[in-house]
């Protein structure tokens, strides 16, 4: 099975007791960039979760919504609410031919969401996704390992980092924070 990346990067990071996520703003279609600073970062159920996203737009923001929906449903459980998600996404006929990829991220969880069913947490405390993301990533653990940096300027660096590489990936870098 072909691993899916798509047209973005974005960045969640646990260290020092704050969690942030980050994200590129280019929008492209195949090789042509749209848009040159959207913001595919926010925050949900009362401002207690962060996710970001990666495909199509109104993919993910149909997929949001549901786990928002999920999110109420099981009273702010990141960990219930995706599996859930997750779950639907698979095994929905309508859902499971959304393309988008989700980071969702609480005080005491890092997921990944996506349409094959994966509901995935690192083994780490930092967690990508998109065309950039190994860019990201790489940077990312770089910056942890004995550093002195916050968790939001190492989100922002390393997303910096990723621009300069990926084509999919440019420097207009929106970063939220728990």
């Amino acid at each position: 099975m072909a691993t899916k990346r798509h047209g973005t990067t974005i960045l969640g990071v646990r260290h020092k007791g704050k969690v942030v996520i980050g994200g590129d703003g280019q929008v492209t279609y195949g090789d042509i960039v749209l848009k040159q600073r959207t913001t595919k970062i926010r925050k949900l159920f009362n401002d207690s979760v962060l996710v970001g996203f990666a495909g199509g737009t109104a993919d993910a923001m149909a997929l949001l919504d549901q786990l928002e929906t999920r999110l109420e449903e099981f009273d702010g459980n990141l960990e219930r609410a995706a599996h859930e998600l997750a779950r639907d996404w698979r095994t929905d006929r309508y859902l499971r031919r959304l393309e988008a990829m989700i980071v969702a991220m609480d005080k005491k969880h890092s997921l990944l969401i996506s349409g094959e069913g994966d509901l995935l947490a690192p083994d780490d405390d930092l967690i990508s996704i998109g065309s950039g993301s190994p860019f990201a990533l790489a940077a990312a653990r770089a910056y942890v390992d004995g550093s002195k940096l916050g968790a939001a300027e190492i989100v922002a660096r390393a997303l910096k980092i990723a621009a300069d590489l990926c084509i999919f990936t440019n420097d207009e870098i929106s970063v939220i924070e728990l």
